[in-house]
């Protein structure tokens, strides 16, 4: 028999106000007798201006804050490490309450500051090239420790430096979404974040039926961990194409509710003498021709067991040019944080027991500080 629901999960359980949403923070509300306008001011206060002590709160009555602080949970995760790479990248190493640890990436640009968040503890994928695939998967982050780790890094950084969100770090955001999409709509809620729809991208290596519903439920940008343009490559690059191949993820993609001016990220990780011949190139525009589609070329990022080298750049330089004579926007993303493990594909954390591995590869453990 399953467990009788409130507004808050199971009956019983201690509401975490951090991962409510708009909803959820109503249907609280409401069940506690209270206006749902109230959801507005605790979403402010909470989220736009980040307080700390429920004191602050001074439009809300004292009955409604004392039963807030009697009757919600409200903590974050400790950070354990915090890494300012050479280029400015800053990465935090947060120990979440079990002892399984997660990383969040900051990557200021002239013109904003993406924050690159985590939606698992590790990663059940086990794409080859990836560190975080290397890990296995632990578990699923709730909506509250995503959310936490943009709160970290606006504690550290300023209230206005984060401009955009991408769901980029650690897991497969689509495997989780039941926890990602409170956060995304915290993301875009003028109450809490207030980010434009253009600014939160979610990544996913191709995981179909989340693929619908994430189409289905928000409208931020959509990124594709692609990779490879044929199946046999792909299969041993991202394991996930054996389930879902690449015919019914560009189906996906082709059906995929787009809103209006935007474009696809497909996501190609450059691998010397795997995936960046003048054929491969060729590849990849006859399978996206038609999509409105960005092709974002990454140098491999190394990471200790990994047998993959980095293509050159004249290599890189090389199969840019045959997709962008084809009209496909192509851009070479440059490495960020890559001698802190910050760039893509090195994010490791720590994950205790890393299970559901769907090929096993030797991982790695980040060096705390003192």
């Amino acid at each position: 028999m399953s467990e009788p629901l409130s507004a808050a999960g199971p009956v019983g359980e201690i509401p975490h106000l951090l991962g409510l949403d708009r909803a959820g923070l109503v249907a609280l509300l409401r069940e506690w007798g209270e206006s749902p306008f109230r959801a507005s001011q605790i979403l402010q206060w909470l989220h736009q201006r980040q307080v700390d002590d429920f004191a602050a709160m001074s439009n809300i009555s004292k009955a409604l804050r004392a039963r807030l602080m009697a009757e919600t949970r409200w903590d974050e995760p400790e950070v354990i490490a915090d890494q300012l790479a050479r280029d400015g990248t800053r990465k935090w190493l947060l120990r979440l309450p079990d002892g399984n640890a997660i990383e969040t990436v900051f990557i200021p640009e002239e013109d904003r500051g993406t924050l690159c968040i985590s939606s698992q503890v590790g990663c059940s994928l086990a794409c080859s090239f990836c560190a975080t695939g290397a890990q296995g998967l632990n578990r699923n982050l709730s909506s509250h420790e995503i959310v936490a780790q943009l709160r970290v890094a606006r504690r550290h950084l300023g209230l206005d430096a984060i401009t955009n969100v991408v769901f980029m770090g650690m897991g497969e955001p689509l495997l989780n979404l039941k926890q990602v999409i409170p956060v995304i709509r915290l993301l875009l809620d003028d109450f809490a974040y207030g980010l434009s729809s253009r600014r939160v991208t979610v990544s996913t290596a191709g995981v179909l039926p989340g693929l619908e519903q994430l189409g289905r439920e928000t409208p931020v940008n959509l990124a594709i961990s692609l990779h490879a343009s044929r199946n046999d490559l792909r299969d041993e690059l991202v394991p996930i194409n054996r389930h879902y191949p690449l015919a019914q993820l560009m189906a996906a993609c082709r059906s995929y509710p787009l809103p209006p001016r935007r474009r696809i990220t497909f996501e190609y990780v450059m691998l010397d003498g795997v995936n960046d011949s003048d054929a491969d190139a060729r590849a990849l525009v006859r399978l996206l021709r038609g999509l409105p589609a960005l092709v974002n070329l990454i140098p491999f990022n190394p990471f200790p067991g990994s047998p993959y080298r980095r293509s050159s750049l004249a290599r890189i330089d090389a199969f840019r040019e045959i997709v962008l004579s084809a009209g496909i926007m192509t851009v070479t993303r440059r490495p960020r944080g890559d001698d802190i493990a910050a760039a893509c594909g090195q994010l490791a954390g720590q994950v205790h027991a890393g299970r559901r591995a769907l090929v096993p590869m030797p991982g790695r453990r980040v060096e705390l500080r003192p």
